[in-house]
């Protein structure tokens, strides 16, 4: 059986600088789901970001339902795993230097490290590393 993929849908104000976002931080654009109305965001074998714009986006949306502005809410917290603490943080900074503003202060509990960042159309990402064998003994010291 094939691995399950995700491709997480985003609406975009402007494809082109969106696409240069994310190619700032060290993704593809496959150019086969491409066009001038959505880009398609190679993450990893299994996960994808198509960015969409806003009328595209639009057009896959119930009957009633508005596009959100994520700027002002937020819908989901898009959340990446990385190999380590320094992994976080390149890919942090690099979201930053790129045009990303940070969303929320970083978090360090020890065995785990994570830091935030919005793209330019306020899209809420996380960046995560655990260590898996720490958290599963503090985990056990709780219970």
């Amino acid at each position: 059986m094939a691995p399950q993929m995700i491709f997480v849908n985003l609406p975009v104000t402007d494809l082109d600088a969106s696409k240069a976002f994310y190619e700032k931080l060290g993704y593809a654009i496959n150019p086969q789901f491409t066009d001038e109305t959505a880009a398609c965001v190679v993450i990893s074998d299994t996960i994808y970001a198509m960015l969409l714009t806003e009328e595209k986006f639009r057009s896959f949306l119930a009957p009633g339902k508005e596009v959100s502005d994520a700027t002002k809410s937020t819908e989901v917290l898009v959340t990446l795993s990385a190999e380590s603490r320094e992994k976080v943080d390149e890919l942090a900074d690099r979201a930053l230097a790129a045009g990303g503003s940070p969303a929320k202060e970083p978090m360090d509990m020890g065995f785990m490290y994570g830091r935030s960042f919005a793209d330019p159309d306020g899209h809420h990402w996380e960046v995560f590393w655990m260590d898996v064998a720490a958290a599963q003994g503090a985990q056990g010291a709780q219970g």
